[in-house]
């Protein structure tokens, strides 16, 4: 007898067993479980699905032909692995499938990469892991192909979020004077002009961060969301570990073993892997540029490409691909805080660039912005990171 259980029940059935199960997820993965012979269920482990590539449960693109990427966690064996390409996850036909069985002596726990061949409008993928006990978990992924499919998301409600970290208040490090006003003078240009729901976290410690950013990666995002991540405060760098920190209110002025920083490595996985497609980090603290070992520069799109384009069409195409993007007030060196209730030299061009709206199209593209910065003492630094697309964006639309 075979029975399709939610996550809860199937979690508390096999604790009564005494069986183990960790790091499941409930946000993709659905279960399905043989009880024909309830021995089996004593050592079993549910698989898990985890996407790499999509990270977003509904995705666009333009090109019929499209890469997945994805891992297994099992202790248990699998027994075998289907992907599926099917008009929806309830009915409809199924377009294509593949069918994954490991050799012998071979394990399919590590990444798997396939590219498929899309058909223009929706497509569901959907992927079943089965172990050798019969325990099976599906999970999909949708993608929406083809110009009209992307015609269509323009016109999807979308939401822009702003976190905005700013310390000005350390416990071992000297106090800042405009980090907390810089930072609520940007979140209000954000709210007020461009229609962002932002929160200003003030003086927070490193776990208090990691909360925070952890509540985000939790939240369910449409495709043309977006999401700022500001960092206003003191930064470091430590030339022996080669890597670069945010300075948190709790760290220590002398931390030779860096546990009380968080540390740009750590900062760029966690952010990379929140399920927005469209992620902006930008960072107001000394060594930010070491935010990204390359320092690569960024190139903005040239907004005269779409002078004649409506505002719908714009942010369509701008928001077209899988933004990871990121902008700091300096490179590998400590950049000015500014005089008390003046802002950062920073800042003050950030926000000089938001209250231009954009020009006459009322969309500020980061290309745009960059323009507010160059004339700054210290140049800015601007790249990409993690699973950033090629001709990516993220935009400011003026209400």
């Amino acid at each position: 007898m075979k029975t399709k259980l939610d996550l809860a029940i199937v979690l508390a059935l096999m604790t009564v067993s005494s069986a183990v199960a960790q790091n499941v997820s409930t946000r993709t993965n659905d279960f399905e479980v043989d009880f024909s012979d309830p021995t089996k269920l004593v050592s079993s482990t549910i698989p898990v699905i985890n996407w790499i590539t999509p990270v977003g449960e509904i995705n666009y693109a333009q090109e019929s032909k499209y890469k997945i990427k994805f891992e297994i966690e099992s202790s248990t064996p699998i027994k075998n692995i289907t992907i599926s390409i099917k008009e929806s996850e309830s009915e409809g036909e199924v377009r294509g499938s593949q069918s994954l069985e490991p050799k012998p002596g071979e394990e399919l726990y590590s990444s798997i990469e396939k590219n498929l061949n899309l058909m223009d409008g929706q497509n569901v993928l959907e992927i079943v892991a089965e172990n050798i006990d019969g325990v099976k978990t599906v999970s999909y992924r949708t993608v929406h192909v083809g110009e009209s499919t992307l015609a269509n998301a323009s016109n999807l409600s979308r939401t822009d979020y702003a976190i905005i970290f700013v310390t000005d208040d350390y416990d071992y490090w000297n106090d800042l004077v405009n980090p907390v006003f810089d930072g609520t003078t940007i979140g209000n240009e954000l709210k007020e002009t461009y229609g962002f729901q932002v929160e200003v976290i003030k003086n927070a410690t490193q776990a208090q961060v990691l909360k925070k950013v952890r509540e985000y990666a939790e939240k369910k995002y449409e495709p043309l969301d977006q999401l700022l991540i500001f960092f206003a405060g003191h930064g470091q760098f430590d030339q022996t570990f080669g890597e670069g920190y945010v300075v948190t209110k709790e760290s220590l002025l002398h931390d030779e073993a860096k546990t009380s920083y968080l540390s740009h490595n750590r900062l760029r996985s966690i952010v990379n892997n929140i399920p927005c497609d469209h992620i902006f980090l930008a960072m107001d603290v000394c060594f930010g540029g070491t935010f990204d070992q390359g320092l690569a520069s960024s190139r903005g799109l040239d907004d005269e490409t779409y002078k004649e384009a409506s505002q719908a069409d714009i942010v369509k195409r701008l928001l077209k691909y899988k933004t990871r993007k990121y902008l700091t007030s300096g490179g590998k060196e400590y950049v000015s805080d500014g005089i008390k209730g003046s802002h950062s030299p920073f800042a003050r061009k950030f926000i000089e660039a938001l209250r231009s709206r954009g020009g006459k199209d009322r969309i500020l593209t980061l290309g745009e912005l960059g323009g507010y910065l160059v004339s700054l003492k210290t140049l800015p630094t601007s790249g990409e990171f993690g699973d950033n697309a090629p001709g990516s964006d993220f935009v400011f639309v003026a209400k």
